[in-house]
């Protein structure tokens, strides 16, 4: 007899799950509902659809359920709610817009319902103005929006990937737009000087950034939508984008005795099993295990879900596959940068009372003796043994691969000494000799071996000036173009020749431009007799992290 499977929710976990479950079972019957009419879509693509770079909505459908059918013979049903589980019975209670409600009976049932935006209970917030992102309805409306033709403005409120994509976007079709983020910060991922490198590429771009502002309330006018801040600012678009995060859509599980979180996201073991028999979850419902700290939390992230709908799929059948965690690794663009990361960034271990070291390196994306070789920020975040904790990187071009490269160290549980042994494929157009990810890993193992140590920007505000000197050892020219306040200029070139010019027995903070020169620096001085510390990144990462966002004009 077959197995009958239910799948309540496509997208990337769901459908992941139906043509994993068809593959190795030819026999199963599998039913998917979708409450939508669309039960397979590039939901990551949907931002560059309004903004123009994909021209073709229908290159947005991934499967449809004709396909689905024809290929997989999945019983794909549109337009129907799953509204409650009965795990007793092994049914399930289906609102459909054509059949009505009903009870479909099963023998595995896997729930990927997936996570909504979350749309907050302020006054004039249910406003036809006020958009979010979600599926291809919501993109629908949006471009019904910007199609006829009045819409000039836009207002994002919620600064992480999808309000920073959003806002590029709207931008490249002409809108002015203000992006307004309650956090200090876009894009929580990254440590601040890291997204400030993207934020002011957003600002270079024309999009106005509106940081540590709340948003009160809306309220709609002649041409458009007023959205009211926390300092009784008002801010004035054509049209409102909520983007402030997403929760778990489980609220129709909530009787059915399975076990959830504290902010609703279902419980699931390693094999994605839930607490209930022949019930599996995956996608961006469920909680998951960080897999560089080891705690419980949430990361909608399409590919882990795409590997827990195949993981779910496999114990269905009987494979015992297990999903170890997800460590959030993530990429954007944003206009001509691309940020990404990996792991968990400083913020997050100093939460978790983490203790962790960092280095920044500053080297080109290839060669610089090959044309078109542009610089690149890497940001390597590790322990006292050497275990990459975390990574993040920006730049215009390959920042892509290396922090593809940390992750696939970082999920091998590997070390920043792995790292520096990669055997990289090298030839001047896409790299160099010493890759980034090599910089950055010999500049850790310097600071594990005690060759030097290091301090950040941030570290600069505790500096005792009565019993240290900041030196900057770039050239005269470099010092007079820019430098940090307080600091003396003595060239590496010829700093021997002028040790008598520094007190030996003060500390020694040095600096460069991106970090190299101040290592050599901190090296002849260390083994001259002097104490000595060195800025990891330089003064280009003193510059990332004293980066502001322009003040609003209302301000």
């Amino acid at each position: 007899m077959s197995k009958k499977v239910l799948i309540v929710g496509g997208v990337a976990g769901g459908a992941s799950a139906a043509a994993r479950l068809r593959r190795l079972d030819e026999e199963a019957h599998i039913v998917m509902f979708e409450r939508d009419a669309h039960v397979s879509f590039a939901n990551c693509g949907l931002p560059y659809y309004i903004g123009g770079s994909i021209k073709d909505r229908g290159k947005l459908l991934v499967q449809t359920p004709e396909s689905l059918y024809n290929r997989f013979n999945i019983d794909v049903r549109i337009h129907s709610e799953v509204i409650a589980i009965d795990p007793t019975a092994k049914t399930v209670t289906v609102q459909s817009r054509d059949r009505g409600q009903y009870q479909e009976s099963y023998d595995a049932l896997i729930l990927s319902p997936g996570a909504k935006p979350i749309r907050p209970a302020l006054p004039g917030a249910e406003s036809a103005r006020i958009h979010t992102l979600r599926n291809i309805a919501d993109t629908d409306r949006i471009m019904i929006s910007l199609s006829q033709g009045a819409a000039t403005s836009a207002v994002i409120v919620g600064g992480g990937f999808i309000g920073v994509e959003l806002a590029e976007n709207l931008r490249e079709r002409g809108l002015a737009v203000t992006l307004v983020e309650a956090a200090d910060q876009i894009l929580a991922p990254f440590d601040q000087e890291m997204a400030g490198v993207l934020a002011k590429e957003m600002e270079d771009r024309g999009v106005q950034l509106i940081l540590s502002r709340k948003v009160e309330g809306f309220q709609e006018t002649a041409d458009g939508i007023d959205v009211r801040l926390d300092n009784g600012a008002v801010v004035h678009g054509s049209l409102a984008v909520l983007a402030i995060g997403v929760t778990p859509d489980t609220g129709f599980l909530r009787n059915s005795g399975l076990e959830m979180g504290p902010r609703g996201h279902i419980i699931v073991n390693e094999r994605l099993e839930t607490n209930l028999e022949n019930v599996y979850a995956a996608g961006d419902a469920v909680e998951v295990v960080d897999f560089v700290n080891g705690a419980k939390t949430a990361i909608p992230l399409a590919g882990p879900a795409n590997k827990q709908g195949r993981i779910a799929a496999d114990n269905v059948c009987g494979l015992g596959s297990v999903f170890k965690g997800s460590q959030g690794t993530s990429i954007l663009k944003v206009f001509n940068l691309t940020g990404a990361a990996t792991g968990n960034n400083e913020k997050t271990l100093k939460r978790l009372g983490t203790s962790y070291q960092v280095v920044n390196v500053h080297p080109s994306s290839h060669a610089t003796y090959y044309p078109d070789a542009s610089p690149m920020s890497l940001k390597l975040i590790f322990d006292e043994k050497g275990t990459i904790l975390g990574a993040q990187g920006v730049g215009t071009d390959g920042v892509d691969k290396r922090i593809g490269e940390i992750a696939a160290v970082l999920r091998l549980r590997g070390t920043i000494y792995d790292l520096a042994e990669l055997e990289h494929s090298y030839v001047p157009p896409y790299s160099s000799a010493k890759d980034p990810v090599h910089m950055a890993a010999f500049a850790a193992e310097n600071v594990l071996a005690g060759l030097t140590e290091v301090f950040l920007p941030r570290d600069l505000a505790s500096m005792d000036r009565s019993k240290s000197i900041l030196v900057d050892v770039r050239t005269e020219l470099e010092h007079k173009n820019g430098n940090i306040p307080g600091s003396v200029n003595i060239p590496v070139d010829e700093l021997r020749s002028r040790l008598g010019e520094l007190d030996s027995s003060k500390d020694i903070w040095v600096y460069c431009q991106v970090g190299l020169r101040g290592y050599t620096a901190n090296r002849i001085l260390t083994q001259k007799g002097f104490r000595v510390k060195n800025l990891t990144g330089g003064y280009k990462s003193y510059r990332m992290a004293e980066y502001k966002p322009k003040a609003p004009s209302f301000e």
